[in-house]
């Protein structure tokens, strides 16, 4: 199978070439339920014989585990065949099994504590662990991660944690890239309104927002997508099924940002699917697609623990979507018209 790949050089320097698929490596860090090495690597490899060649990861994501995998199942394989992006902004601080961060979120992983190092020298020690952790020479792609309110739980925190950003990793990451250490660099959120905050006073080249653009939320649509688009900032769209509820449909125990879908999601998740029944287009395959849509996005990068996860997002790539159940979704009120394409997608 051939993927559609759209390439991104916003630099002049060669740029990077994105499969529109690609594979987001967190629950293969055993999120949520812990999987045996043979499955992780299947789910890889059948990313591989798919053609995907966008490979996403993070010192967060199994504390260290999702590295450690790729790093064996990339072992062997040529260099310049991939492209893959970590993170910075976590370092490991070794402690006993019963003290280790993660309880209840990641199952079997390494008994480390995370530290938040948005420093200069923080920014450094992560790569070099991440090198590895990950068993190469590079990476293509460094991302910040987490500087969000989510994660940091207030204002205060983040304003702290933002400013070591600005005065230290920004710099470290800048440096990087001009020394070609790096080809990219940008942050890795779940929220687009501190991805703004950053593009207005900085020069960084990608974002990967997670569960921020997708079929059931579009308010970065207002302000932050066109100021990317303006600035040829790409985006990496991340968690494009709002954690699940856009693959299983509005039913009982789906899942929005890693919890219990509330009822407003439900409602219109409920609404999506019906108009894609309508057309006889499965609700994950629009879904994928979606942000596809919008000329700032590069790639989308769901995840998957199964190989039926793996099956069904190959799938949605491959996907054609008539360009009646845009339109009947823009009529319904359900995306904004904006958004609907001049012909059919695939």
């Amino acid at each position: 199978m051939t993927l559609a790949t759209r390439h991104w050089d916003r630099l002049g320097n060669g740029g990077i070439t994105f499969t529109e698929l690609g594979l987001g490596t967190a629950p293969l860090g055993n999120l949520f339920r812990a999987i045996p090495e043979e499955e992780a690597q299947a789910v890889m490899q059948a990313a591989w014989d798919a053609g995907i060649r966008y490979f996403d990861t993070a010192p967060l994501y199994g504390l260290g585990l999702s590295e450690t995998r790729l790093n064996h199942f990339l072992r062997g394989r040529r260099r310049d065949d991939y492209v893959i992006s970590t993170k910075v902004g976590r370092l490991f601080r070794a402690t006993t099994p019963d003290k280790r961060d993660g309880f209840g979120k990641w199952f079997d992983v390494p008994s480390r504590n995370e530290v938040y190092d948005y420093s200069f020298d923080g920014a450094y020690r992560s790569l070099e662990f991440s090198l590895e952790r990950l068993g190469i020479d590079r990476v293509d792609i460094l991302f910040a991660h987490d500087l969000d309110l989510f994660t940091h739980g207030s204002q205060e925190v983040l304003d702290g944690h933002r400013k070591t950003f600005m005065d230290g990793a920004l710099k470290a990451l800048t440096r990087m890239r001009d020394e070609g250490v790096i080809r990219a660099f940008g942050l890795g959120i779940n929220e687009w309104e501190p991805c703004q905050w950053v593009a207005e006073r900085t020069d960084v080249d990608l974002f990967l927002l997670a569960g921020r653009y997708t079929l059931l939320e579009q308010d970065s649509l207002q302000t932050f997508l066109p100021l990317c688009e303006a600035r040829g900032i790409g985006i990496v769209i991340g968690g494009p099924y709002n954690s699940g509820v856009l693959a299983t449909g509005a039913k009982p125990g789906a899942t929005y940002n890693y919890g219990p879908a509330p009822d407003w999601v439900l409602a219109k998740v409920a609404k999506i699917e019906a108009v894609c029944a309508r057309h006889k287009v499965r609700m994950v395959d629009a879904a994928f697609r979606f942000p596809l849509m919008h000329p700032a996005v590069v790639s989308v990068i769901p995840g998957g623990q199964e190989l039926s996860d793996m099956t069904s997002n190959i799938h949605a790539a491959a996907a054609a979507i008539p360009l009646a159940l845009w339109q009947e979704l823009a009529s319904e009120g359900l995306i904004p018209s904006a958004t609907v394409p001049a012909t059919s997608t695939s």
